[in-house]
C-alpha cells in the first residue's frame, strides 16, 4: 500500500491550520498575514501541543517559491514609471526616512550589544515599512481618498526600491564579512546595469511577443507563459550573481509596463496567496517563543523605535519635502510599521549564516506588534497634529505654514536640465546596451565560434563583424544622437558661457564611445590592431553609413517608445471612447480664509473646466448649497463638497490651501452613495421632485446610470425607471435607510 508523502501531510497540516486561523483573523477584522503567522508557530517544531511538521526542508523550499511569487507580484504593482512620477516630496521624505531608520536600528543594535553583522541587518529590518498592510488600512479606515495618501504610496515605491537594492548589498557585506567601499561601489554598479538592461530589453521585446500571440493567449497559457518569464529572469539572476526575489521582482516590473499587466495581475493573485501563505506560515515556524520571552525587552524596544522613530523621520521627511503639518503628521503614522520585506531580510541573514538565531523572531515579534498597532496609529494622526498645534509656538506654525506654501511652486524647467536628462538617457541607455553585445561576444558568442572554426583568424573576423554589425546603431546614437527640442540651440546661442560646456559634453560622449569599440577590439586583437580598428570603425559609424544607421536606430527608438506607452496610449483611448463619471467619489475641503479664491464666483473659477471636477455642495453655517449654480461665490469657512477622480481631485488638491476647521463631532457627514430603483424603495415612476430623496436623505440627485446611459446633473422632472442607479450627495445614515425600505 502506498503510502502519501511526508510533505503533502504537512502542507495539509499547514493550509488546514492556516485556514482556521484566518478565518479567526478575518472576523477580528485583523490581517490574514498576522494568521498566517501565528499558525506557523503553532505547527512549528518550537509549539508541541498540536501536531507539527516533520519535512522542515521540504517546507523551507516552497516558503522560497512563495518568496519569488510574492516579489513577482509585487513588482507588477511596482512599475518603473511609478518611481519616475513619484515626485520631489515622496523621493526627499523616503531618503530622510530610509536613512535615518536604518541609522537607528544600526546604533540600536550596537546598544544592545549586539554583532556588527546583526546590527547591519537589524537597520535593514526595520526601515522598510509594509505595503499591503498599510493598503489593507486605507481600504478599511476610508482613507485612500486623503491627500497625504498620495506620498505615503510614493514613499512606498522608494521603499521598494530601496529593500531590493539592500538585498544586494547585504548579501555581499554578508559574503565579504565586511563593509569595502570598492566592493559595494562594484555591487552597486552591477546592479544598476542589469537593471538598466533588462528593463530595456524587457519593453523592446515582451510587449511585442505578447502582441504577436495575442490570438493565442488564454488565460492559462497567459499565467504559464507569465510564471515561465519570472523564473526564467530568477535563474538568469541568480547566474549573474543575485537573488531570487531580485529577479522575480524584475520580472514583475517588466510585465507591469505591458498591456497584459492587469490581467496577469489577477490570474497570478491566487497563486501568489497560496504561495505568499506557506511562506508566511514558514516564517511563523521559526518563531521560538522561549527567545521572544528571553528578548522580551529588545522587542519592545525596537517596537518603539519603530513607532516612534518611522513617526518621527517620515514626518520630518515630508516637512523637509514641504507638505502642510498635517499631512506630513498623516504619513509618518501611516507608515509606523513593518513587514513583508522585513522578513524576506531577515530571512537572507538565516540562510546565509551570518546573523544570530535569535534576530529572526525578534524581527516577526516586531512586525506582529506594530501591525495591530497600526489603524490606531492612524486615528492618532487627528489628536496628535491638534496637540502639535497647542503645543508649537505661533511663529513655528506661521513659518511651516509659509514654507509650505513656497515649497508647492512649481518651478519652469530649465533648458539646462532637459539637455543634461537627455545627455544622462543617451549615454546610460546605449553604453549599457554595448557594454552588454560586448560581454555577450567575449564570454558565449567568440568561445562558441572559435570551437566550430579550425582557422582561428577567420573565426576572429566573423566574430568581429557580428558585434560591430550588432553595435553600430548604439555607437551612433551615442556619439551623433541630437536633440529634437528647442533647448540645445537656446543654449547655444549663448556663447559667453555655454559654448565650452557644451563643446565638452560632446567631446566626453565621443571619447566614450571609442572607448568602448576599442575594448571590444582589444578582446580579440593586439592593441595597435585594436586602435586601428577602432578608428575605421568610427569613421564608417560617423561618416559612411551614418544616414542609415539613423533611420535604423530610430525604428529601434520608435518601436521601443510604442511599447513603453502602449499601456498608456490604450487607457487614454478608453477614456475618450468611454468617459465614466461614475468611477469618481466625493471629497470634502475646508475653505481656508487665506485662500487666494475667497469672493469668486464658480463661474469665474472655471474649476470644473480646468480639473473636470464637480462641486456636489457648499456648506456654510448651518445652511447647505447643494447643486450650487455658477454665479455661487466661495466664502472663507466654506466647506465644498468636490466629485471627482483620484487623478481629479489629486490636481485640484494642489490649489487648496492647507486648512483644518473645528466643526462639532454630531454634524452629520455628507457623503457619495448610491441606491437602485427597485420594488424596495418604490421609486419607479416618480420624478425627482415627487420620489422625495431631497426630504428624506437631505441630499441630492447627481447622476443616473440607465441602461448604459450616464445622466449627470438630471433635471428635477426626470422620471425614475426600473433598475436606475441613483447617485445622490447626503446624509449616509438616510440614503441607505432609503435604499432598504
Amino acid at each position: 500500500m502506498n503510502h502519501v508523502p511526508a510533505l503533502i501531510k504537512d502542507l495539509a497540516l499547514i493550509l488546514g491550520a492556516a485556514g482556521v486561523i484566518t478565518l479567526f483573523f478575518k472576523r477580528l477584522k485583523q490581517p490574514v498575514v498576522l494568521g498566517y503567522i501565528i499558525a506557523g508557530l503553532f505547527v512549528g517544531p518550537n509549539f508541541r501541543l498540536f501536531p507539527t511538521i516533520t519535512d522542515l526542508e521540504g517546507i523551507k523550499i516552497w516558503g522560497e517559491i512563495g518568496v519569488v511569487f510574492l516579489l513577482f507580484a509585487l513588482g507588477i504593482e511596482f512599475s518603473f514609471k511609478k518611481l519616475v512620477k513619484v515626485g520631489g516630496s515622496a523621493a526627499i521624505t523616503g531618503v530622510v526616512e530610509l536613512v535615518c531608520m536604518m541609522l537607528t536600528g544600526y546604533g540600536m543594535g550596537q546598544l544592545l550589544g549586539w554583532p556588527y553583522m546583526d546590527s547591519l541587518f537589524l537597520g535593514g529590518i526595520i526601515a522598510i515599512s509594509s505595503t499591503t498592510i498599510i493598503f489593507r488600512a486605507f481600504d478599511e479606515l476610508g482613507l485612500k481618498s486623503k491627500q497625504f495618501t498620495g506620498l505615503v504610496l510614493g514613499v512606498l515605491v522608494i521603499e521598494d526600491l530601496v529593500a531590493i537594492l539592500l538585498l544586494v548589498l547585504l548579501s555581499t557585506v554578508a559574503v565579504s564579512r565586511q563593509f569595502e567601499g570598492s566592493q559595494m561601489v562594484f555591487s552597486i554598479l552591477k546592479l544598476l546595469f542589469f537593471l538598466c538592461l533588462w528593463f530595456v530589453m524587457g519593453i523592446f521585446l515582451l510587449p511585442t511577443f505578447f502582441k504577436r500571440v495575442s490570438k493565442w493567449l488564454s488565460s492559462e497559457t497567459l499565467l504559464v507563459v507569465s510564471l515561465a518569464l519570472c523564473l526564467g529572469m530568477v535563474v538568469l539572476a541568480d547566474k549573474v550573481g543575485f537573488s531570487a526575489a531580485l529577479g522575480a521582482f524584475i520580472m514583475g516590473s517588466i510585465l507591469a509596463e505591458t498591456t497584459q499587466s492587469e490581467k496577469i495581475e489577477h490570474l497570478i493573485a491566487s497563486v501568489k496567496d497560496l504561495f505568499g501563505a506557506i511562506f508566511f506560515v514558514s516564517v511563523g515556524m521559526l518563531i521560538n517563543p522561549a527567545i521572544l520571552v528571553e528578548y522580551a525587552v529588545p522587542v519592545l524596544l525596537l517596537t518603539l523605535a519603530v513607532l516612534l522613530g518611522k513617526t518621527l523621520f517620515v514626518s520630518a521627511g515630508a516637512l523637509l519635502a514641504g507638505k502642510p503639518l498635517k499631512q506630513a503628521v498623516q504619513a509618518g503614522t501611516s507608515m509606523s510599521q513593518i513587514g513583508e520585506f522585513s522578513f524576506i531580510i531577515a530571512t537572507l541573514g538565516l540562510s546565509l549564516n551570518v546573523t544570530s538565531s535569535y534576530l529572526y523572531p525578534i524581527a516577526v515579534g516586531v512586525s506582529v506588534i506594530t501591525t495591530f498597532t497600526t489603524p490606531y496609529m492612524m486615528k492618532l494622526s487627528e489628536p496628535l497634529y491638534a496637540l502639535l498645534q497647542k503645543i508649537l509656538p505661533a511663529r513655528w506654525l506661521a513659518g511651516l505654514e509659509k514654507y509650505s506654501s513656497s515649497s508647492q511652486i512649481i518651478e519652469s524647467e530649465s533648458n539646462w536640465k532637459k539637455l543634461l536628462r537627455f545627455y544622462f538617457q543617451v549615454v546610460v541607455v546605449n553604453s549599457v546596451v554595448i557594454i552588454a553585445l560586448i560581454l555577450l561576444v567575449s564570454y558565449i558568442l567568440l568561445p562558441f565560434v572559435l570551437l566550430h572554426f579550425e582557422n582561428q583568424q577567420l573565426g576572429r573576423i566573423i566574430t568581429t563583424l557580428v558585434a560591430l554589425l550588432l553595435m553600430a546603431p548604439f555607437v551612433w546614437a551615442l556619439t551623433a544622437k541630437k536633440m529634437k527640442r528647442s533647448a540645445y540651440a537656446a543654449l547655444w546661442l549663448d556663447n559667453k558661457y555655454n559654448h565650452g560646456p557644451l563643446v565638452m559634453l560632446e567631446i566626453a560622449r565621443n571619447i566614450l564611445a571609442v572607448l568602448l569599440v576599442g575594448f571590444l577590439l582589444r578582446q580579440l586583437y593586439p592593441f595597435w590592431t585594436a586602435v586601428a580598428g577602432t578608428i575605421v570603425v568610427m569613421v564608417v559609424v560617423g561618416v559612411i553609413f551614418r544616414q542609415r544607421l539613423q533611420k535604423f536606430y530610430q525604428r529601434i527608438e520608435d518601436r521601443f517608445l510604442a511599447n513603453l506607452h502602449e499601456k498608456e496610449m490604450l487607457e487614454l483611448q478608453k477614456r475618450q471612447s468611454h468617459l465614466s463619471p461614475w468611477d469618481a467619489h466625493l471629497v470634502h475641503y475646508n475653505i481656508s480664509p487665506h485662500a487666494p479664491f475667497i469672493g469668486h464666483t464658480l463661474e469665474q473659477l472655471q474649476w470644473r473646466e480646468q480639473y473636470g471636477i464637480n462641486i456636489a455642495f457648499i456648506e456654510r453655517g448651518n445652511e447647505t448649497l447643494y447643486a450650487p449654480a455658477r454665479t455661487e461665490h466661495i466664502f472663507p469657512f466654506d466647506t465644498i463638497g468636490v466629485i471627482g477622480t483620484d487623478q481629479q481631485l489629486q490636481e485640484f488638491g494642489k490649489i487648496i490651501v492647507a486648512y483644518e476647521a473645528n466643526f462639532p463631532a454630531e454634524k452629520e457627514t455628507v457623503e457619495l452613495e448610491t441606491i437602485i430603483v427597485d420594488e424596495h424603495n418604490r421609486l419607479k415612476g416618480k420624478t425627482i421632485r415627487e420620489s422625495g430623496i431631497r426630504e428624506e436623505t437631505d441630499g441630492l440627485v447627481v447622476g443616473i446610470e440607465r441602461g448604459g446611459d450616464r445622466i449627470l446633473n438630471p433635471s428635477s422632472q426626470t422620471i425614475l425607471e426600473w433598475g436606475d442607479i441613483l447617485w445622490i450627495v447626503g446624509n449616509r445614515r438616510k440614503i441607505r435607510k432609503l435604499s432598504a425600505n
